[in-house]
């Protein structure tokens, strides 16, 4: 992993209010100024947002299309991955992610956030589904709740950072 830029996630729905969509385009820009890659599902709404964002700052947008085409990858995405998979390629976009941060969304956005919880891929959540797992304390939330897109991205980079340490990646190895 060393000297490979980090891979944090931004997922939402394809249908957004103006405000996700403005906090979605901050997101991008914002991660593509820290040098992040940005990994989205490549479509419309809050990915396109967020890759538009990110393109604007000078950043790379890996968008995981649900489609066979590259072609329908929006304008703003650098690399399409094309895979065919529909909904299926949820699971892609999570496992890519370092950390996921989720934006607004309908049931698409919450398979994702259930298969990075899952999966342990830190979450955080913008405006979104407020989850608690069954069990927990009433006030544990499954993922991290943040009021704005400066502390969505700050979050986030701060919890990349944290598990690229060497004495993390050594420990996850074992």
């Amino acid at each position: 992993m060393k000297g490979r830029p980090p891979r944090i996630g931004v997922v939402g729905g394809r249908d957004a209010e103006a405000s996700l969509l403005a906090a979605a385009e901050d997101i991008g820009r914002e991660l593509a100024e820290r040098g992040a890659i940005v990994v989205c599902g490549g479509m419309g709404g809050i990915m396109e947002a967020a890759a538009r964002g990110c393109v604007r700052a000078g950043g790379i947008v890996v968008g995981i299309l649900p489609t066979e085409s590259a072609a329908d990858a929006n304008a703003h995405v650098t690399i399409p991955v094309v895979t065919g998979m529909n909904e299926g390629r949820n699971i892609i976009v999570v496992r890519t992610s370092e950390a996921l941060i989720a934006i607004g969304g309908s049931y698409g956005t919450l398979s994702e956030i259930a298969l990075a919880l899952r999966l342990n891929v830190p979450v955080f959540g913008l405006n979104t589904w407020g989850l608690r797992q069954p069990g927990s304390a009433a006030a544990e939330p499954a993922l991290t709740c943040v009021e704005s897109a400066q502390e969505a991205v700050e979050r986030a980079w701060q919890v990349v950072q944290a598990n690229r340490l060497p004495e993390r990646r050594a420990k996850r190895q074992q």
